[in-house]
């Protein structure tokens, strides 16, 4: 007979439900140049202000000094998640005292003269690992966005796409994710997140959670129910909601020796 989830770890992963809405808010910082991907200007031809601000902005990161990254944001920031500056500001005073091991790595996969300043495309990698509650937690988070820069300064910011992971244990479950990227108002999807190793005798619980992109959701857990999975993973046929907008479509997985989070981002639109 296999081992069963313990109280302990139920408990962990709801707890690490607002972790990982909190953890959106670091991919942010180096999110901070992307397009709409049919620009003809490739990184190759990135003028040197514009390079030289990406690194300027990682090394900031990568130190966690809150308030030079911050020099890099307008005071008139905004972003279609509804943050601005002070939000940004205040999340990642708090998440970086929480999880002071966070790496940042950024590549620019386009961009384009805009005014006086740029709009570019970016891809962000941010990896790293904390010790909470006893237990060693690791984080993988990838991020594509569009940003418009004025006179230097990120003035307004898209999130284009979005992948990220926490996980924890011994031997957390390795879980593939099959998500649409966006989808219409209506329109029915598949949620897939496949445990790749197999079960055998364990138990395996789980729930599939969809939350609206907004402000208060950063910092504001929500609850759900776990579920005995018999199948080696969540098979869900979703329904998009009828308000256009963003959505972040999470799996939770439990096992005996771990834990693993998953979200992505569903973008809810006309075309």
């Amino acid at each position: 007979m296999g081992t069963s989830v313990t109280k302990e770890q139920v408990l962990y992963a709801i707890k690490q439900r607002r972790s990982n809405a909190l953890l959106f808010l670091l991919t942010l910082l180096l999110t901070t140049l992307s397009g709409n991907g049919v620009w003809a200007e490739t990184p190759a031809t990135a003028p040197t202000q514009l390079k030289n601000l990406l690194t300027q902005v990682e090394t900031a990161a990568n130190r966690h000094e809150v308030k030079a990254v911050m020099g890099f944001y307008s005071p008139t920031f905004t972003n279609s998640d509804g943050l601005n500056r002070t939000a940004v500001e205040k999340g990642l005073t708090q998440l970086w005292q929480r999880y002071p091991q966070l790496n940042y790595r950024t590549e620019l996969q386009s961009w384009q003269p805009q005014g006086n300043g740029f709009v570019a495309e970016t891809l962000t990698y941010i990896t790293g690992s904390q010790q909470r509650d006893g237990r060693n937690m690791k984080f993988d988070g990838t991020m594509r966005s569009r940003q418009h820069f004025s006179n230097g300064k990120i003035v307004r910011q898209e999130i284009l796409s979005e992948r990220t992971q926490l996980s924890t244990g011994k031997k957390p479950p390795t879980v593939e994710v099959n998500l649409p990227e966006q989808v219409r108002p209506g329109q029915q999807y598949n949620f897939e997140a496949i445990v790749k190793e197999p079960i055998g005798d364990d138990v395996l619980l789980g729930a599939a959670v969809e939350d609206q992109v907004r402000t208060t959701a950063y910092t504001q857990p929500k609850s759900y129910e776990l579920e005995p999975l018999a199948a080696g993973g969540i098979f869900k046929v979703g329904k998009a909601p009828r308000k256009l907008g963003n959505y972040w479509v999470s799996a939770v997985l439990i096992r005996a020796d771990g834990v693993t989070i998953v979200t992505r981002r569903l973008k809810v639109v006309n075309n």
